[in-house]
């Protein structure tokens, strides 16, 4: 009975790891992506700001950073993690992890959702006196709105995922407990109990998504 009463607290403990640790994850790493992805969209040939510059070495960073499996990634950024919030380990090191694994991910899918807006309107907009600030913010951001909440959704269902490896790095969450408590001590139960529980939260994730989506598409 003690057993049980303890793995529930674990549970709790690490459902809420989990939870926060995307939170963050997807608020900066999205914040990050998407100034990445609408950058790399408005410095390309012919955009509203076009800089081949900008545009070629956001690129680079995008296609170097973007392939790295988010284990190696996670390990490999220790030292900027030290250097950023004072440790390499632990569930603050994994965030910063987790926010720089997504951020260029999430910057692809920005710049892939706004290629679908249409330049007429931009055109329209910019025909009329509009800046080019005013544009993407008043124009092209809230007319690719529902595309990017798909993305954006993709994108959590992915962060979850991560959140799954964060314990090569002293992080914690359901993926942590499932190998610790397990994996490694021959429990199935707890394993399964904790891959229930994150298809529970993506499924969440993804229909909250997917409603905020169709809200937007219908304006």
């Amino acid at each position: 009975m003690d057993r049980v009463a303890e793995l529930q607290g674990e549970f709790l403990a690490a459902t809420w790891e989990t939870l926060y640790m995307v939170a963050f994850a997807l608020t900066f790493g999205g914040l990050l992506g998407l100034a990445i992805g609408t950058t790399l969209y408005v410095t390309r040939s012919g955009g509203i700001a076009p800089s081949r510059i900008v545009n070629v070495v956001l690129n680079l960073l995008v296609n170097i950073f973007r392939p790295i499996p988010f284990i190696l990634l996670a390990v490999g950024i220790q030292p900027f993690s030290r250097w950023l919030v004072g440790t390499g380990i632990g569930n603050t090191a994994a965030i910063v992890a987790l926010v720089f694994g997504s951020a260029f991910g999430i910057g692809r899918i920005v710049e892939q959702n706004l290629v679908s807006t249409s330049p007429g309107v931009l055109e329209a907009a910019r025909a009329m006196g509009a800046g080019r600030l005013r544009v993407i913010f008043t124009v092209l951001l809230p007319e690719s709105f529902g595309p990017l909440v798909l993305g954006y959704a993709f994108a959590f269902v992915a962060i979850v995922d991560m959140t799954a490896v964060v314990g090569a790095i002293g992080g914690g969450g359901l993926g942590n407990l499932a190998l610790t408590y397990g994996y490694r001590q021959f429990n199935p139960w707890v394993t399964w109990t904790a891959i229930a529980i994150v298809i529970v939260i993506v499924q969440l994730g993804q229909f909250a998504g997917n409603a905020l989506a169709r809200k937007a598409l219908r304006r």
